[in-house]
């Protein structure tokens, strides 16, 4: 598997346990549904949080964050209707990322919750 898959699979993991340990039930990870994938779907206080995690080794090019684009983001929104209705989930949806980059020998790792609307 190439580097960077590692990393973003090492990133999925530290955003998993970062969420549980917060009280996050995790309900699926790496769900797919056409052409999206989620990252992890997860509920906390009847909020179904739909999250998509980013791993850097840097940030030299810019914050983890910054490389969610507006075709993810539909992607995403699409792919979450079908979740919500094929499950029959009376929940409110909330768009979440967890960004994560390397700073000397750690990892830094932010939860930025609501960090994208749709309409």
């Amino acid at each position: 598997m190439a580097e960077h898959n590692d990393l973003g699979k090492f990133g999925e993991a530290l955003a998993v346990q970062f969420l549980q340990k917060n009280g996050y039930k995790i309900l699926e990870t790496n769900w797919t549904f056409q052409k999206a994938e989620v990252d992890v779907i997860a509920l906390k206080d009847n909020i179904l949080a739909i999250i998509e995690v980013k791993t850097r080794s840097s940030i030299d090019f810019g914050l983890p964050q910054d490389f969610v684009n507006t075709k993810k983001i539909q992607l995403l929104v699409k792919a979450v209707n079908e979740y919500v209705i094929s499950n029959d989930l009376d929940v409110e949806v909330r768009f979440d990322i967890i960004a994560i980059h390397k700073e000397d020998k750690n990892f830094n790792l932010e939860h930025l919750e609501d960090a994208f609307y749709y309409f």
